[in-house]
């Protein structure tokens, strides 16, 4: 078996790489300063030729309509727009900055986004008559939002009240950019695992460089609860091992022998537990993992041992973590991102009610390896809580075993391939596996000593080719997985059943072979691309793309799977994420409704703008109800060439409510019989869907008076999907 591993690289100057090898670590992209101007330079991925590109941003853009358009397609799938909209979160901030600036002082916005933490603290500031002797400093690293700051800042006459600095805090000097250190510093760099963007490393360098000693915080303190839980779900998308044990296909992607070498990264995991709440099972009190006092100067390691009592008996499938945030000293001004299960007081007396549901904080999943953990009413469990500056991790274990060395350590030594947890469930799907088993035994049957390609990042297609004929030879081309992918493959040969003397390994794309001296007689893919899991589903219509530029390699009847793919669409009420991505006017009193177009904002939109389109999976959506049947929008028909797509449809309503916009999704269909088809549609939890927002939500009263025209485009260039829409009412 032969791998070999090589990169695409874009064309750039000298100049340019190295600034991108000074500048590495700064997140999101790369910036240059100069006496001139700031650029940026932000990695934007091709989604049908898996190509990235160097994007350069200018601070000072000539053509306004061309800066727009940039800014956008950067900004308008992020959480900025959902953040926004947290009341809740709002008026936390706002109380606790209102309470802290009780007289003139520096204050210093840390990741300030679009300045509203800046424009509370000056308001503040000129209600105690403090404008002349006080001041505000504002930090934004990401140049895109630098822009739109200072827009927000002039809608609000604020841009002289607010200095603004387009460069991270570690870049600020006392003395050069700041006169002097702050006395107070707020700041929201928080992700739902609190650690991720960066917020130790930030708090010690303002503590050591930016700030006065015994300054003010906000928020002042972070509490880490968590708590253990059984849940099948959330089982499956960790243990690859015991679902390929109990599948009755044979094909091994977890064998005894080799256990682990596939799994999800041993990591916390964003997601919306609230959505798994009638099948969860708490085997615990909610109990406290890590306190971090924003006051003081944090310790970039460490490490606490907690006893945690079962109060159920079962498996410990996961820890489920949350965080509360203590915004004031005085310890009055709370904000939780706690599971709606857990009553708070934190959640019930801070401010008015629970937060509504929102995307930008949800809550963290630790999956326990292998087969979880079984607990036993009153047994005493070890969890061993450990962080470093940006993540933390956890190691549980029966109170008896608790000196024994890390599973997790152990655990992760083995890993050759990390997929996500979601990838890992449908790889222990026995629907699944039994949809594509079927179809590529067929295609096998009508071919006799056959070369076969996949052409995507498929381990199960290349170990179920290989193991289900003999006679066949296997290329995979593993664009993404590359070394990875051979390793694993020669790693559980043996278990399968398979020589790797009929496998060979490209380590790149499909569309880069160019051995011609024999033809292809199956070509297949999931289709998976690996590291392109959060995309919209047809983004993965790579997959016609590489089809089509193999033309020359393949055989006149050569075997496709899947033959086709057809675009699916559903009426969708969406009244949570529709709220969570509405247009923004007044904001705790500033005005933010500047920020609208380039967030991607739905609601009060300009005549003929769309809304937007977001990859989301559907059943972490909070509330979501289904107005119609599922309709057949679009065919691609993979024998054919890629090329530019249109679509029509009319929409007959089944039930009454509010439209907020469409659910959109790609069934794979493996055959030409149509007889075995993999959907990527809301049913499964496995896939994300995409949604397209309407500028307007519709009422639908009488589903008998009701209809939509549902128009769509696909651009093969891009892979750009655009949908059009118009209610009518007879």
């Amino acid at each position: 078996m032969r791998s070999f591993l090589f990169g695409l690289k874009p064309t750039i100057s000298t100049y340019t790489v190295t600034s991108v090898l000074r500048f590495l670590t700064i997140p999101r992209g790369i910036r240059v300063h100069s006496t001139m101007s700031t650029q940026s330079f932000q990695l934007r991925l091709n989604p049908l030729t898996g190509e990235s590109e160097w994007v350069v941003i200018n601070e000072e853009e000539k053509d306004k309509e061309k800066e727009r358009n940039a800014s956008k397609s950067l900004l308008a799938n992020t959480s900025y727009l959902d953040m926004l909209n947290d009341s809740y979160r709002n008026r936390a901030y706002r109380r606790a900055i209102e309470a802290a600036v009780t007289h003139p002082c520096h204050v210093i916005d840390i990741g300030s986004g679009t300045g509203l933490l800046s424009m509370m603290a000056a308001r503040a500031m000129a209600r105690i008559g403090g404008e002349k002797e006080g001041q505000v400093s504002a930090c934004e690293s990401y140049l895109p939002m630098v822009k739109l700051m200072r827009r927000v800042l002039r809608a609000n006459g604020m841009e002289k009240k607010v200095k603004l600095f387009p460069r991270r805090s570690d870049e600020l000097r006392v003395g050069h950019e700041l006169d002097s250190r702050a006395h107070l510093m707020v700041s929201e760099i928080l992700d739902s695992e609190l650690l991720g963007e960066g917020l130790i490393p930030t708090l010690q360098h303002a503590h050591d460089e930016l700030l006065e000693p015994n300054s003010q915080m906000i928020p002042y303190r972070a509490t880490i609860y968590g708590q253990l839980v059984e849940s099948t779900f959330l089982g499956k998308l960790c243990d690859l091992h015991s679902q390929d044990l109990s599948a009755s296909d044979g094909i091994r992607l977890s064998p005894v022998t080799s256990q682990n070498l596939i799994s999800i990264k041993p990591k916390q995991y964003a997601m919306h537990c609230d959505a798994l709440s009638s099948e969860i099972k708490l085997l615990s009190e909610p109990f406290k993992i890590f306190e971090f006092d924003f006051s003081r100067r944090p310790e970039s390691n460490g490490e606490k041992e907690i006893t945690v009592q079962a109060t159920n008996e079962g498996i410990v499938h996961a820890v489920i973590s949350w965080w509360v945030l203590q915004l004031d000293e005085a310890a009055s001004i709370f904000y939780s991102t706690a599971p709606g299960w857990i009553s708070s007081q934190y959640i019930t007396n801070s401010l008015s009610g629970k937060r509504d549901w929102c995307d930008h904080w949800k809550q963290c999943v630790w999956f326990v390896q292998d087969t979880g953990l079984l607990a036993l009413r009153g047994q005493d469990i070890s969890l061993r809580a450990s962080h470093n500056d940006i993540s933390i991790s956890y190691d549980i274990t029966p109170e008896a075993n608790k000196n024994n060395t890390s599973t997790s350590e152990r655990y992760e030594e083995r890993i050759i391939i990390t997929l996500s947890p979601e990838r890992i469930g449908l790889y222990g799907d026995s629907n699944w596996r039994r949809t594509f088993i079927t179809a590529i035994k067929n295609a096998l049957d009508r071919r006799s000593s056959p070369l076969c390609m996949v052409a995507d990042d498929s381990v199960f297609l290349t170990v179920l080719l290989s193991s289900l004929s003999e006679s066949s030879n296997v290329i995979a081309c593993f664009p993404g997985l590359r070394e990875n992918g051979a390793d694993f493959i020669k790693s559980i040969s043996a278990s399968n059943d398979f020589s790797t003397d009929r496998v060979r390994i490209l380590g790149t794309k499909a569309s880069s072979f160019t051995d011609f001296e024999r033809k292809i007689d199956i070509l297949v893919g999931e289709p998976f691309y690996y590291g392109n899991e959060g995309m919209f589903p047809w983004q993965n219509l790579r997959f016609w793309r590489e089809r089509s530029l193999l033309d020359p390699a393949l055989a006149e009847d050569a075997l496709v799977v899947p033959c086709k793919g057809i675009l699916k669409i559903c009426a969708m009420s969406l009244p949570d994420l529709w709220r969570s991505r509405n247009s923004l006017r007044d904001v705790e009193g500033f005005d933010h409704s500047s920020v609208n177009e380039t967030l991607g904002a739905c609601g009060d939109l300009p005549e003929m703008q769309q809304g937007p389109c977001l990859p989301l999976y559907l059943w972490q959506c909070g509330q979501v109800e289904d107005l119609s049947r599922v309709y057949q929008l679009m065919d691609f028909n993979f024998s054919d060439t890629i090329h530019s797509c249109l679509g029509k449809l009319k929409m007959e309503f089944s039930k009454p409510g509010l439209c907020h916009g469409f659910a959109i999704w790609i069934d794979w269909v493996l055959d030409e019989k149509s007889s075995n088809i993999v959907s990527t549609g809301p049913d499964s939890r496995y896939w994300k869907q995409g949604v397209q927002l309407l500028s307007v939500p519709q009422p639908i009263d009488s589903i008998m008076a009701s209809s939509a025209e549902v128009e769509a485009s696909f651009d093969h260039l891009t892979g750009e999907l655009s949908i059009k829409s118009s209610f009518s009412q007879r």
